[in-house]
C-alpha cells in the first residue's frame, strides 16, 4: 500500500484532532473535493484503488513514451486556479498551462476540414468557407449557446440540486432554453448543412452522451470553451494529478493507494467511515465518494440503508457509452497532424445508434486523435511521437467479446488513420496498449463498463442524478461524472465545489 505524503512536518506531534473526513477515489472529483475540505479545517484521507492516483487520469509509462490515460484538455482553468488559491498557492507555481490554437480540427470524410478555436472572426471564416448561407444561423446559436452557459455552468453548475423544488426553480430557464430538444436538434434549428450540424452537436460525446439524445443544455459547451478556452498541462494531464496530489499533502492530508474500498460502514442511516477490502475499518465523520454513483449505492452502501436507489433504479438508469482508446507511440514524427483531430467516418447518426441505441459493435468507426507531442515532445523519446486514439464503442450491454474484437477494432483504427492522418502507421509503432470497456469495469469500478457513467439525458440531469447530498444516508456526499452537474473536467470539479455549499466549516485547532 502506498501512501503519499509531501507535506512538511506539523509543528507540534500532538494527535491531529481535526474532524476527518474519507474520499473514496482520487479522480479530478475526489482530489478537488479533498483540497477545498482540508482548506476548509478538515482532516482528509483519500483513498485510491490503484497503484497511482487520477482514476480515469491515471498516467501509462512505457518504452520511454508517456500517455494520459483519459482526459487531455482543460477547458474552464479558473476552477484549477481556485483549488491551488486554497491551498495558498498559484497554478502556475505548479503547472503550465499553453493554449491549444485550434482547440481542434474536425476531418469530414470527404476530406474537408473544419478548425474550431476561440477566434470569432477565425470561426466566421470558417463557417463561410463550408455554408456562407449559414453565417447568421451559426450566430444565433452562438448567442444561445452562451446564454445556455451563462445558465446551465455558471450560475447552476455548484448549486446543489438537493429538493425537486430546485428544479421547479430552473422550469422557467429550461422551458425558454427548449432543454428537452436534443443537442444535434437544437443545432439543426440555426444550420443547413450537414458537416456543420455535426462540427456543432459533437460536444456531448465529450461527457458521454448522444447528440442526439443527450439535453440542449449541454449546447453550453461550445460557448465554454470560446469564452474560457482549450489549454494542454505541459507534462500531460498527470501534471495537474499530481499538483493537487501535492497540495493535498501540504494541508497535512493523506492519500493512500492501492486501498480499496469494499463498503462504506453505516450506524442509523448516517455514515460512520469505511471498510478496506483488506479488513480494515477507517471511522470518519463524513464520507466523500468519488467512486462511480452507481457503484457506489449498488456496491458500498448496505442495502438496506437504500430506499430512492435500489438495485432495481439502477437497473433501469441509462449509462453512456464505452470507449476503446489505443495508445501507441511511432518512431517518426507526424508534424502535419495537430494536438487535436476529430475523424469522422462515412456515417454519423447511424453509427451513433450502434453505439447507443442498437448496442452493436460497428465496421466502421470515428476518432479522436490526441498527439500530445504536437505541443510537448517530452512525452516521447527524440524524434519519435506520443498518441492515443479514442473511438467511442456500445458499452457492455452488448455483449462484445473483446478479449477476440480488441485486436481487429485495433487494426481497423490503425488502417483508418494510415489511409488518412498517418501514412505508414502500421509500419511506424514501435509501443502499444489499450484499453476497452471491459477495462473500464475491471480498472475503475466502471457499471457496464461506461466511459462516463450516466448518459447526461435531461431526465437524469440535475434533480434527477443522484444528489451531491445523499438522499439515502447522511453524512455521505457525492462528487464525480455521477453526480450533479455531469462528466468532463469543469462538472467534476464544480461537483467538488458543491460542497462548499452543503458541507460545514470545521472550527481550526
Amino acid at each position: 500500500m502506498l501512501i503519499l505524503t509531501d507535506a512538511p512536518p506539523r509543528p507540534s506531534r500532538a494527535p491531529d484532532t481535526r474532524p476527518h473526513v474519507v474520499v473514496i477515489g482520487s479522480g479530478f472529483g475526489g482530489l478537488a473535493a479533498a483540497v477545498r475540505l482540508g482548506a476548509r479545517g478538515w482532516r482528509v484521507t483519500v483513498l485510491e484503488r490503484l497503484d497511482q492516483p487520477g482514476g480515469r487520469a491515471r498516467v501509462f509509462r512505457q518504452d520511454g513514451f508517456t500517455f494520459d490515460a483519459g482526459p487531455t484538455i482543460v477547458t474552464a482553468p479558473f476552477l484549477f486556479e481556485e483549488l491551488w488559491a486554497l491551498a495558498g498557492r498559484r497554478l502556475a507555481d505548479d503547472v503550465t498551462l499553453v493554449p491549444c490554437d485550434p482547440f481542434y480540427r474536425i476531418r469530414f470524410d470527404d476530406g474537408t476540414v473544419f478548425a474550431c478555436s476561440g477566434d470569432a472572426a477565425a470561426m466566421r471564416a470558417e463557417v463561410a468557407r463550408l455554408s456562407p448561407a449559414d453565417l447568421d444561423g451559426y450566430e444565433r446559436y452562438m448567442r444561445l449557446s452562451a446564454e445556455t452557459c451563462r445558465i446551465g455552468f455558471e450560475e447552476l453548475g455548484h448549486v446543489p440540486f438537493g429538493r425537486f423544488t430546485d428544479m421547479l426553480r430552473v422550469a422557467p430557464d429550461l422551458i425558454r432554453l427548449r432543454a428537452w430538444q436534443s443537442v444535434h436538434a437544437t443545432v439543426a434549428r440555426h444550420v443547413r448543412d450537414p458537416r456543420l450540424r455535426i462540427a456543432l452537436s459533437f460536444h456531448p460525446l465529450l461527457i458521454g452522451g448522444n447528440p442526439f439524445a443527450a439535453s440542449a443544455v449541454y449546447c453550453l459547451i461550445a460557448a465554454l470553451e470560446r469564452r474560457w478556452g482549450v489549454h494542454y498541462a505541459m507534462g500531460g494531464t498527470g501534471a495537474l494529478v499530481r499538483g493537487l496530489a501535492g497540495l493535498i499533502a501540504r494541508q497535512g492530508g493523506t492519500l493512500r493507494c492501492g486501498a480499496e474500498v469494499a463498503g462504506i460502514t453505516v450506524r442509523d442511516r448516517r455514515a460512520t467511515g469505511v471498510r478496506l477490502a483488506d479488513g480494515e475499518t477507517i471511522a470518519a465523520e463524513i464520507v466523500v465518494s468519488n467512486a462511480d454513483s452507481m457503484h457506489t449505492y449498488a456496491r458500498l452502501v448496505p442495502a438496506g440503508d437504500r430506499r430512492r436507489w435500489t438495485d432495481r433504479k439502477l437497473a433501469r438508469t441509462r449509462t453512456s457509452m464505452g470507449l476503446f482508446v489505443w495508445y501507441f507511440g511511432t518512431r517518426r514524427r507526424y508534424d502535419e497532424v495537430g494536438h487535436h483531430t476529430i475523424l469522422l467516418g462515412p456515417r454519423y447518426r447511424d453509427l451513433l445508434a450502434d453505439i447507443f441505441t442498437r448496442k452493436r459493435l460497428a465496421t466502421d468507426v470515428s476518432i479522436y486523435l490526441h498527439r500530445p507531442t504536437a505541443t510537448d515532445p517530452a512525452l516521447a523519446p527524440p524524434g519519435c511521437d506520443a498518441f492515443y486514439a479514442l473511438a467511442p464503442v456500445p458499452n457492455l450491454d452488448s455483449g462484445t467479446d473483446w478479449a477476440a474484437e480488441a485486436e481487429p477494432f485495433r487494426q481497423m483504427i490503425a488502417r483508418r488513420l494510415s489511409s488518412t492522418l498517418l501514412p505508414g502507421l502500421e509500419r511506424e509503432v514501435v509501443t502499444s496498449r489499450v484499453l476497452t470497456p471491459r477495462d473500464f469495469a475491471a480498472d475503475y469500478l466502471a457499471p457496464r463498463g461506461a466511459g462516463f457513467g450516466l448518459e447526461p439525458v435531461l431526465m437524469q440531469s440535475a434533480w434527477f442524478r443522484p444528489h451531491n447530498v445523499s438522499e439515502e444516508i447522511a453524512g455521505l456526499y457525492l462528487v464525480g461524472a455521477g453526480t450533479h452537474p455531469g462528466a468532463g473536467l469543469p462538472g467534476v470539479l464544480c461537483s467538488a465545489k458543491v460542497l462548499d455549499t452543503v458541507v460545514p466549516d470545521v472550527a481550526p485547532v
